[in-house]
């Protein structure tokens, strides 16, 4: 699999949803090896896409249509300043429910000074284990790139449940493993909360996901009852 990392920030968050809004009716029927998107805009303007490929060819494929570049020489005044790209093959997927059904997503990212230490680390926390530890999380995708930064893009049912599972106390193996990690974090992580994501994905037969505003509403319908 083949990930892009997009960061900007935007003044205009609705104006940018309505355009990624767009790039999925007019864009992505022809888009190349395309396996999915997590996009959304935090609070403070912070704008965060994760679009996923089968590889690098079909994303550089995907770039080089010329609607693709039409839409994005569009959509890139909304942003307010520079927009980073960052490319990667090292992606790892942990799913333990439907992320396309999350209601809140937490972007977390960071440094790290031991790269292969770090991943033997997290392969040590069991999916299962997690699971019966946090079931608010219906999934993670983990992006490493360049030298020494990742981000980890983590899938909640809801933001209320995210919250309840962060006073949780953590288990003893799972607090070694966290404590051993942030000993190789030379600064703080940083954390990007999209309590509106969008996320979508390829059309699939017989009519495809819900779109990302239908499956927000239906997040905030499940919240409410």
């Amino acid at each position: 699999m083949f990930a892009q990392l997009i960061q900007g920030r935007t003044s205009n968050a609705e104006a940018l949803r309505t355009a990624l809004d767009r790039w999925m009716e007019e864009v992505q029927p022809g888009s190349i090896g395309w396996l999915g998107s997590t996009t959304g805009v935090a609070d403070d303007g912070r704008f965060v896409a994760v679009a996923r490929f089968e590889s690098a060819e079909a994303a550089a494929r995907n770039s080089e249509r010329p609607e693709q570049a039409r839409w994005w020489e569009e959509t890139q005044r909304l942003f307010d300043g520079e927009v980073t790209f960052a490319d990667t093959e090292d992606v790892d997927v942990d799913l333990t429910g439907d992320p396309d059904r999350a209601g809140f997503v937490q972007v977390m990212q960071g440094r790290v000074t031991d790269r292969e230490r770090a991943k033997e680390l997290v392969a040590r926390l069991s999916t299962e284990d997690m699971a019966d530890f946090r079931p608010d999380i219906l999934g993670s995708l983990m992006i490493n790139y360049e030298p020494d930064r990742w981000a980890q893009v983590i899938y909640f049912r809801s933001e209320a449940e995210a919250r309840e599972g962060e006073r949780k106390e953590a288990p003893p193996e799972v607090q070694a493993v966290m404590e051993e990690l942030t000993a190789l974090s030379p600064e703080p992580f940083d954390f990007i909360d999209l309590r509106q994501p969008l996320l979508y994905s390829p059309p699939a037969a017989g009519g495809g996901l819900p779109g990302p505003r239908e499956a927000a509403e239906a997040a905030e319908v499940e919240r409410s009852t």
